[in-house]
């Protein structure tokens, strides 16, 4: 069994893909657009060319997202999506780059269960946090 976050947004997932790939070094999917799906007839025109779904691949892992048809978007609460580090420069680049434009939440910083531990909300409107166990500490 694997367990893969699909995310939501609200017309905006090509730009966050990129972006992620960009940031977690990611290897991108294919896009499939509304209007190339039997839903094409579902959705306005101006949504055609919006993400119906993809995939981006980080190491063996696969993170998967669409643009909620239009009027079926909701804002991500309750849930993060969490990347385990095991290098603090890695993850104090990654937590960087993906705080370009977010909300940050937590600093990223030490605690006392992590060598580097900080939460935010990117640009795309995602709740992320970032852990990386401290030296010798099993993930």
């Amino acid at each position: 069994m694997e367990l893969a976050p699909y995310l939501n947004f609200n017309g905006q997932c090509e730009a966050a893909f990129r972006f992620y790939a960009r940031c977690l070094g990611g290897r991108p999917g294919e896009i499939f657009r509304y209007g190339g799906t039997p839903m094409a007839d579902e959705v306005p025109v101006d949504w055609h060319d919006k993400v119906m779904h993809t995939t981006l691949t980080v190491g063996h892992q696969v993170l998967m997202g669409a643009d909620s048809p239009p009027g079926r978007y909701e804002t991500p609460q309750g849930m993060s999506v969490t990347l385990q580090m095991a290098d603090a420069a890695e993850a104090e680049r990654v937590y960087g780059e993906l705080a370009e434009g977010a909300t940050i939440v937590m600093p990223l910083g030490q605690t006392f269960w992590a060598e580097r531990f900080g939460m935010l909300v990117d640009r795309f409107g995602i709740p992320w946090m970032i852990n990386c166990d401290a030296a010798g500490q099993a993930a």
